[in-house]
């Protein structure tokens, strides 16, 4: 096993000494035989735990396959969104519906125990998501917690097709776009839907980012907008680089009364979007605290198809605020578990005072 590592010649091949040494020892004396492959996973994770970054990830060649797939918005797994909650359980964020999931009764809230018969005690997000997909056909074992009953159900894989964004009426000619996840594609829709919304003249907008766990940051900045007509979208800086700013991309709809939910489910990408169109005046924000992910991840490919997702950065809103571990603060609060129907109507009502005043005032 050689690992390349920065420093003079006689350190580098001094630590390289040293590992190498290690899985030799290993490979030979150890009672248990392990394979080279799983001592270079274990070496690689043991690194990545140095760094005490929950969002870095590690992702053998087949995991960073399903990982892009994700992105895609499509692959072959269970249909659930899973998160790490304040009190370091591993939580169900959401289900695809007709998914697995969906169809064996897994419920947003769960705890996930155990993945394949191993407990999830603290291994990373990414882990556990990667046990949780494979290909069609095959079957997992799940164990999840709800409330004070425990139980264990057999889901078997399937190929899911994330419906992360759909466009709704909620009358009073209000329109509502719900976007599940940052995935390929999901900014271009958004930017149709607006123009097909200005066409039709509507009265306002509800753009839905609940229980939003984020995803590419491009397609957030895209997604942004399609409701600004210029200036920062969002800024981040890496490691002895200096800030980059994320600009609109040019030509949004600054028209249309504009109203964001989010909730505690609300993260990254979701975040971005929804503290860009505050800070910039251009939406009231309904709903409750939002996670609070401030950080940017990106994934680099190793010589052997695996591959890192490192921490790389963290972002800043156009006002320089930072949301790590803080969130966005709804300009209307609403508690947390408010029924979907009730936040709805709520929104339809601050887009009816948004019309309303924007024809009984202005400035010469």
């Amino acid at each position: 096993m050689t690992v390349a590592v920065t420093g003079t010649g006689g350190e580098a091949q001094a630590r390289q000494s040293v590992l190498d040494e290690a899985e030799a020892r290993i490979s030979a004396e150890a009672a248990r035989p392990v394979s080279q492959a799983a001592l270079e996973r274990a070496a690689v994770q043991g690194m990545l735990a140095a760094l005490d970054d929950q969002w870095s990830a590690y992702y053998g060649p087949s995991d960073y396959t399903r990982f892009e797939q994700v992105l895609a918005g499509s692959y072959t797994g269970v249909g659930v969104w899973i998160r790490r909650s304040a009190d370091g359980q591993l939580r169900v964020m959401s289900v695809e519906p007709a998914s697995p999931a969906a169809r064996a009764g897994l419920r947003p809230g769960d705890v996930v125990v155990a993945v394949a018969g191993q407990v999830v005690g603290h291994r990373s997000v990414a882990d556990v998501v990667a046990s949780l997909r494979g290909d069609a056909g095959t079957v997992v074992a799940v164990q999840v917690r709800r409330g004070s009953a425990v139980f264990v159900t057999t889901l078997r894989r399937a190929a899911v097709r994330d419906d992360d964004v759909s466009a709704s009426a909620l009358g009073g000619g209000v329109e509502q776009l719900r976007i599940s996840a940052f995935t390929r594609g999901t900014g271009r829709w958004t930017r149709m839907q607006v123009r097909a919304a200005k066409s039709r003249h509507v009265r306002g907008i509800v753009l839905d980012l609940r229980d939003n766990p984020g995803g590419l940051l491009d397609e957030a900045v895209e997604t942004a907008s399609a409701f600004l007509r210029d200036g920062p979208v969002v800024s981040y800086q890496q490691r002895d680089h200096a800030p980059v700013v994320l600009d609109a991309l040019g030509g949004g709809e600054t028209g249309i009364p504009l109203v964001v939910l989010v909730d505690g489910g609300t993260a990254s990408a979701a975040e971005i979007v929804a503290s860009a169109l505050q800070d910039r005046g251009r939406a009231v924000i309904i709903g409750s605290q939002t996670f609070g992910k401030g950080s940017v991840q990106a994934p680099s490919q190793l010589s052997d198809g695996s591959a890192l997702e490192l921490t790389v950065g963290h972002y800043l809103t156009p006002s320089g605020r930072s949301i790590d571990g803080v969130g966005v603060t709804p300009d209307l609060d609403m508690p947390a578990g408010t029924p979907s129907a009730v936040m709805e109507q709520r929104a339809v009502e601050v887009l009816s005072g948004l019309t309303a005043d924007a024809g009984s005032s202005g400035r010469g």
